[in-house]
């Protein structure tokens, strides 16, 4: 069962430090790169995922071609792909050994879900961190 309580969702967002983003645009007017910055400004390492401009630089950070490439613990994948996709983004988090995959608005797959759920990792779907970050009042982390 994704994580709905506020203080669950609160506590996964306070212990999280590396995030790895699937699915990140390097242009400025999609919501990826502004959720990106916005996180980094939180004080979250944010490595992006993206194999279209694998080898590129966004926000100051290498865009790998897929999760297994990063090589650094993942705390979070967050999915900013279709929920079709999801599946794949999950299947990778897995392999990659992050503790926690969330999904986007928008981005619902119970079957993902579950998967990652019985993998052991925690699961917020259809919420967007920078929406979630200032509801709850969740601290910058130090930089």
């Amino acid at each position: 069962m994704p994580l709905t309580n506020d203080a669950d969702i609160k506590d996964l967002l306070e212990t999280t430090k590396t995030i790895a983003m699937t699915g990140l645009s390097d242009r400025p007017d999609r919501a990826s790169n502004g959720v990106m910055l916005f996180l980094q400004r939180q004080g979250y390492r944010v490595m992006p995922v993206n194999p279209t401009i694998a080898g590129e630089q966004v926000h100051g950070e290498h865009v790998w071609a897929s999760l297994d490439e990063i090589g650094v613990d993942i705390d979070m994948v967050d999915v900013f792909r279709n929920s079709a996709a999801a599946a794949d983004a999950v299947d990778e988090a897995i392999a990659a050994g992050a503790k926690s995959v969330w999904m986007q608005l928008g981005v619902v797959n119970e079957a993902a879900a579950a998967k990652a759920e019985a993998a052991g990792l925690k699961v917020v779907m259809d919420r967007c961190p920078k929406i979630e970050i200032p509801r709850l009042g969740v601290a910058a982390k130090d930089v």
